[in-house]
């Protein structure tokens, strides 16, 4: 047996072994000690191995969904080797082989899947001049394959896909991007061969060339999908129907979103790793786990498209029309038959899965009349795609009984009267009541025996049961099988004729309903694409409803597109934020136009300039989903990307600190921002001395407002930053307002036109808690710092040699003289010796850059 199981270990010596013997799967060596660790069972020996005991682990057979679960949502993979010889016939070892092999990113068995979150498999290949990278959600069959331009949009795509695994070939220069994530898993370069994964992929969609997905010209990309393709057959190791398509992923139709900003928006997950006070959960009221998953596709990939925009916004509009619809407990009865597809097409489905797609059936028709009164293009379209399945509804009715048992193991999953055969074996095997009633009858009135019975139990099958009182007038030919203390029982020859043909027919019954089972499989695959469409309609319906439910629960207002340059809306607010607030929340307008391109927000600490900043990202990010928005009179431009440079941690691993993040964040806007881009630029600078931050704020702030130009809300404590508006057109001054009395204060929350007049620091120190003393002690320095005149009271505006420095790309160096001229052109009387030290420091170290 161990030399069986070492020859199976060998095929995957990378990934756990389940090993069933028996009742239990058992794992052995360092399979056996790593199981112990994981999962917390208990690490036990069996026989030996070189005179060493040979460690062993186990977990029982009808528990195993468990184990998977938990081995799963730690980023391992199970191999399971099944029995599959038969014990009665074998010679030695009964016949194993691996059956199925169990990842992070092709799991389809309900049990090991996160119900509301899409479960990917991805592979990665290429360097940062090119990456290629394939996406597959085994699940539902979507397949996607891009490329990317560096590091930061590989990981922009990697944030927003987030794959439960990760493939990449051996040698690949881009590991430090991936190494951390949970899952990733080596493979061999030949897999991402493209002229292999060319011939893959057409053998698999039967086509003979890629010309027609639009996706040819992918070869980076291309490779990436070979290796998914081969990957998941090898897992699977079954045919894959409903991968019948791959796909573009059209970046240019989304608005872009960088890691940070998906980290910074807190969109599905907040700074903790979890779900709770996010975007999503304050709108996620889908009655379905398809289209909560749907949701948050939509959220990480909002869409430029105005049509699909406005009819969506149309379709919530409808559904807003009649609030008591039922539209959504409707859905909710039809579930998630979207991974039902799946495990049909892999043949894994479950016997409850069937009764789920049943249920599903019948209520689509009540729901596809419930949708026809509402006057919406999208709606209407999407009757016709969710469509009616007359032939399966009527089969599944018929086939499948009204409970069913979880697997098909043990039968019962077939219903009455849908097979004469079976309904006859049935009968025979469940005792024949009938055959026993008569033969009872029959034997009483033959022997005359008044205590004769004819009985059944499963320990010692049929007998006639007769009281000791009356056993010696048994008649010759009954044969005794078992005394009791008040009865005798016997067989005879004709009842174990009987016997024989019941005990029989129950293996023949199992048999004869396991072949029935597989064949309603054949009778789902030519419809498989069909329901694929149905599920994807169901879903994008169930995301619609739930917006239409949001825009009233929440006072949502109808955003308008326009082709005019700008963002404008009256009464902001945060929706998050807002819902977690016992107070009513302080809404706030905002008003970017091509006048009008930076706003420079200035205000105490916790006076609401980051909430104010993230709530406007949140209005243009729902609007780009179609939903409503909480805001009025919302008039959305053109939105490319949206950038967020807020907060920052130190990256001690990478050996980067929070000004390095920082930095880091910065550089890449300042690269890849444009004027239609939505940058959010919270207190840049602040990681490093005050006149380094305080220069690089204001040079950070003059390129985004006179080069590029795009829409910029810019928080700052640096006061010296609101003197931009007085140098450069379209830079316009707002505060966040606070009120002092006593030594205490309240923030009013409230957008106010101009700069603010003081930080209030050291009142929000104390409401932190910071000792009266080392208030007291700060105020006193404060006093000497005004009094001493000795911080930069302003940056003027630049000279020729700065300004052209603010240019990203390489400049030849300059003179000294530059310098020079630009100090000349500084009036002296206006900066004390101080200041001019400080500012030929930072003119020097702008130059240096």
């Amino acid at each position: 047996m161990m030399r069986q199981y070492l020859n199976i270990k060998a095929q995957h010596p990378n990934i756990l072994l389940f090993y069933r013997m028996g009742d239990f799967y058992e794992l052995f060596y360092d399979d056996a000690r790593r199981a112990a660790q994981l999962l917390d069972i208990s690490l036990t020996a069996r026989g030996k191995s070189g005179g060493d005991p040979i460690p062993m682990a186990g977990v029982p057979f009808h528990a195993v969904e468990n184990y998977l679960a938990r081995l799963v949502k730690m980023g391992e993979s199970v191999a399971i080797c099944e029995q599959v010889g038969d014990p009665a016939t074998s010679k030695g070892p009964v016949e194993r082989q691996v059956q199925r092999i169990v990842t992070p990113g092709t799991v389809t068995d309900e049990a090991l899947l996160e119900e509301r979150r899409d479960n990917v498999l991805a592979a990665v290949s290429g360097t940062a001049e090119l990456y290629g990278l394939a996406t597959l959600d085994v699940s539902s069959g979507r397949f996607v394959v891009a490329e990317y331009l560096g590091d930061e949009a590989l990981l922009a795509e990697l944030q927003r896909v987030n794959p439960a695994e990760l493939l990449y070939p051996e040698g690949f220069s881009g590991i430090a991007l991936i190494e951390k994530r949970k899952g990733i898993r080596r493979r061999p370069e030949w897999e991402f061969d493209h002229d292999t994964a060319v011939d893959q992929l057409n053998s698999q969609f039967n086509t003979r060339a890629l010309k027609g997905f639009g996706v040819d010209d992918l070869k980076q990309g291309l490779g990436s999908a070979g290796c998914v393709l081969q990957y998941v057959k090898d897992t699977q190791r079954t045919a894959l129907p409903h991968i019948t398509a791959i796909q573009k992923d059209a970046q240019e139709t989304r608005v872009q979103l960088d890691a940070a900003t998906r980290r910074n928006l807190e969109i599905t997950q907040n700074m903790g790793g979890n779900q709770e006070h996010t975007l999503f959960s304050v709108l996620d009221t889908t009655a379905t786990a398809m289209g909560s998953r749907m949701l948050q596709r939509y959220l990480h990939s909002p869409i430029t498209d105005r049509h699909e925009l406005n009819s969506r916004q149309d379709a919530i509009a409808a559904l807003l029309s009649a609030p008591d619809n039922d539209i959504a407990e409707q859905l909710k009865q039809i579930g998630d038959i979207e991974r039902i597809m799946a495990r049909l097409a892999l043949r894994s489905a479950r016997p409850r899965d069937f009764a789920r797609l049943r249920n599903a059936f019948n209520a689509l028709p009540a729901l596809r009349e419930a949708l026809k009164p509402f006057n919406s293009a999208l709606l209407n379209t999407l009757i016709d795609e969710i469509g009616t399945f007359d032939d399966l509804q009527a089969l599944l009715n018929n086939a499948i009984v009204d409970n069913p048992p979880v697997v098909i193991r043990d039968g019962g999953v077939i219903a009455s009267g849908y097979n004469q055969e079976l309904d006859e074996l049935r009968d025979l095997s469940q005792g024949a009541s009938d055959y026993l009633q008569a033969m009872e009858s029959r034997e009483r009135d033959r022997t005359g025996i008044s205590t004769l019975k004819v009985g059944y139990n499963r320990v010692h099958g049929f007998f006639i049961e007769i009281s000791r009182a009356q056993s010696a007038q048994a008649p010759a030919e009954y044969i005794r099988r078992q005394t009791l203390k008040n009865t005798e029982r016997y067989i005879t020859p004709e009842l174990k004729e009987h016997e024989d043909k019941v005990l029989t027919s129950q293996s023949r019954a199992l048999a004869l309903e396991k072949q029935l089972y597989e064949s309603l499989f054949d009778h789902f695959h030519p419809y498989l694409n069909a329901l694929i469409n149905s599920a994807a309609a169901l879903a994008k319906l169930d995301v619609i409803q739930a917006l239409a439910e949001r825009a009233e629960a929440l006072e949502l207002y109808r955003p308008v597109f326009t082709e005019a340059r700008g963002i404008s809306y009256e009464a902001g607010r945060h929706p998050v934020v807002e819902s977690v607030m016992s107070d009513p929340f302080i809404a706030n307008p905002l008003t970017l136009t091509n006048d009008q391109s930076m706003l420079v927000i200035t205000g105490p600490n916790m006076g609401g300039k980051s909430t104010y900043m993230r709530q406007t990202a949140l209005i243009v990010l729902m609007a780009y989903i179609g939903s409503f928005v909480p805001a009025q009179n919302a008039q959305i431009g053109k939105v490319d990307r949206i950038f967020t440079r807020i907060g920052a941690s130190d990256d001690l691993a990478s050996g980067r600190s929070t000004f390095m993040v920082e930095m880091t964040e910065t550089a890449n806007i300042l690269h890849n921002a444009t004027e239609h881009s939505l940058v959010l630029m919270d207190e840049i600078g602040r990681g490093t001395s005050t006149y380094d931050g305080l220069s690089l704020a204001w040079a950070c702030a003059h390129f985004l407002a006179s080069k590029i130009q795009a829409y910029t809300l810019f928080a700052t404590h640096y006061f010296e930053l609101t003197q931009l508006p007085t140098h450069l057109p379209g830079v316009v001054n707002v505060h966040l307002d606070a009120v002092e009395h006593d030594e205490a204060i309240r923030f009013m929350h409230t957008v106010e036109a101009g700069a603010a007049s003081r930080s209030y620091g050291l009142q929000v120190a104390m409401l932190a808690g910071v000792p009266k003393t080392v208030i007291h002690a700060a105020k006193v320095k404060l006093k000497e710092l005004e009094s001493s005149n000795d911080v930069v009271a302003e940056i003027p505006q630049p000279g020729a040699a700065t300004q052209a420095s603010l240019d990203l790309e390489p400049e030849p160096e300059k003179a000294p003289d530059d310098i020079a001229q630009a100090l000349a052109a500084i009036e002296p009387d206006e900066l004390t010796p101080r200041q001019a030290l400080d500012l030929l420091y930072t003119l020097k170290r702008l130059q240096n850059s």
